[in-house]
């Protein structure tokens, strides 16, 4: 019995000593765990807080590419390069019907469950509500929209004919702003720090993006129809975009602390841009 309380309490007394000592390289690990928490969120406290963009890259930064596609800006799938936005004669926008609605048919994988495809039809109805856009289900048309919970999300750019994947993954891209973004792409739309006036409003910090995703912040030779450039858009990257070792990769300016980039869904510009792309006359 007394070996049993010295042995006690040789132990407490080594445990006690252990608390008192330093731990190594505490602040470094926090340092290394905020950079990695921020790598993609905007300095954001967790994902629910994300901007739709940030949450996009966190989901597809563990896609595996499917066979024949490839993917530019992290969420543009192409199988050659085109963009929607400036192709000849608009050949890559939705047809507008003679009642000046464009009808953009889609089908719904049956996969998806209540929840889900309430999420999606936010989305949706999020651009119908301000624009010309009407997302209808398929019944016979040739060009139409296939929504499926593919890995990742992703889109086409522009209608491009016939069976045209468009892929929210379930959890992950279950949020009515990531919806919105994607159908966005499907329309036409490139992402608003893509556009060719950029650098007038933001710097793009090169030193701070990794090396293999430097590509994803050229810019485009975009229509930009007129209108402002929006720090708010659905379609903005966050600040912190491929950011290799957590330092911000875009800064606003000439505020450097304008915030960039949501979540909600589209911006009253991006249903203008809408609008004005897809000539919604009155609706606009």
């Amino acid at each position: 019995m007394n070996s049993m309380i010295m042995l006690l309490g040789v132990l407490f007394g080594f445990l006690n000593q252990a608390d008192m000592l330093p731990v190594k390289n505490s602040t470094e690990l926090q340092e290394s765990k905020a950079r990695l928490k921020r790598k993609y969120s905007d300095e954001l406290p967790d994902f629910d807080d994300m901007t739709a963009m940030d949450q996009i890259l966190e989901v597809n930064s563990k896609l595996r590419v499917p066979r024949g596609l490839s993917f530019k800006e992290g969420d543009i799938a192409f199988s050659y390069v085109r963009s929607a936005i400036d192709c000849p004669g608009n050949a890559c926008l939705w047809p507008k019907s003679i009642d000046g609605f464009v009808y953009v048919p889609y089908i719904l994988s049956p996969l998806y469950d209540d929840m889900d495809r309430i999420t999606i039809e936010t989305g949706m109805q999020d651009i119908s509500a301000g624009s010309c856009i009407k997302f209808v289900p398929r019944t016979h048309e040739a060009s139409f929209l296939d929504i499926q919970p593919r890995y990742g999300c992703w889109s086409f750019l522009g209608q491009t004919g016939g069976s045209q994947t468009l892929s929210l993954q379930t959890p992950g891209c279950m949020w009515s702003g990531i919806a919105a973004h994607e159908f966005m792409h499907a329309l036409g739309f490139v992402h608003e720090q893509s556009r060719s006036d950029r650098d007038h409003y933001v710097t793009i910090v090169w030193k701070n993006i990794m090396p293999d995703h430097m590509h994803n912040f050229r810019k485009h030779a975009t229509n930009n129809l007129n209108s402002p450039y929006d720090y708010s858009s659905v379609m903005h990257y966050g600040r912190y975009a491929f950011s290799e070792d957590g330092g911000p990769t875009i800064i606003p300016k000439p505020d450097p602390y304008i915030p960039i980039g949501q979540r909600d869904g589209p911006s009253a510009l991006d249903l203008h841009k809408i609008n004005v792309l897809y000539d919604c006359g009155a609706n606009e």
